[in-house]
């Protein structure tokens, strides 16, 4: 059964050609994800189809109305039960995404994301619906619609025959708490510049050994948070 996916936006034109390229559209032509845009500004009665308005209490930016949002994820209900849905906020406000939680909404069978734009969505919108929030870092972008495609992406990849090699996934940074080992291609040699003799050799075990090093490494110098939280994991 495919995952499925709707995401709320205001500004579909973001997402619309993101979403038919590279891994994602593959997932989709392998039927492996079934992805849904929908347009905040068709859930509006407003003549001009606004979507948003001045904060009360006052204060700079706007904020996204609250009666679109609730409109849309009713109307998703009548095709798709969200009781059984993870509804997911893109929002400063939210836990850290990491490689952990894309495993774990993979094996979702659904998933709904609302992207905010410029203050954020209207609180209310928690009094309706059980929604968790998601971060993708400790900075501020122009809009959820680039953040929910990070988490999409990272996700759908994840998903049962969208990767040639699902190893090539299950090896990547993070995926072990550490960061992943240098890799090369041919040309073997380029400009004098060889590639180390191990990864030439055929010993696979010894292959194995040198790039578990390698992100030992690689961890303990560029990330040396990642490298105690390892080293804490193997105590």
């Amino acid at each position: 059964m495919a995952l499925r996916i709707d995401i709320i936006t205001g500004f579909p034109e973001i997402l619309k050609s993101a979403l038919n390229e590279s891994m994602i559209k593959k997932g989709r032509n392998k039927n492996a994800v079934e992805i849904y845009l929908h347009d905040l500004r068709d859930y509006t009665d407003d003549k001009h189809r606004t979507i948003d308005d001045y904060p009360y209490g006052g204060g700079a930016g706007m904020v996204l109305k609250v009666e679109p949002f609730v409109r849309c994820l009713e109307n998703i209900d009548k095709e798709a039960c969200i009781k059984e849905a993870q509804i997911i906020l893109m929002s400063p406000r939210g836990e850290c995404f990491s490689q952990k939680r894309a495993t774990q909404l993979c094996l979702k069978k659904h998933l709904i994301f609302l992207c905010g734009h410029y203050k954020g969505i209207d609180q209310r919108i928690h009094n309706f619906f059980k929604i968790d929030e998601l971060s993708i870092g400790d900075y501020i972008l122009s809009s959820g619609e680039i953040s929910a495609l990070v988490v999409v992406d990272s996700i759908v990849r994840l998903l049962p025959g969208v990767l040639k090699d699902i190893d090539s996934a299950w090896t990547d940074s993070f995926s072990d708490k550490l960061l992943d080992s240098p890799y090369y291609t041919r040309p073997e040699v380029f400009r004098d510049v060889k590639v180390p003799d191990v990864l030439v050799s055929g010993n696979h075990e010894k292959i194995k050994k040198w790039r578990n090093k390698q992100k030992i490494e690689i961890t303990k110098n560029k990330r040396p948070d990642l490298y105690s939280e390892y080293i804490e994991s193997i105590k």
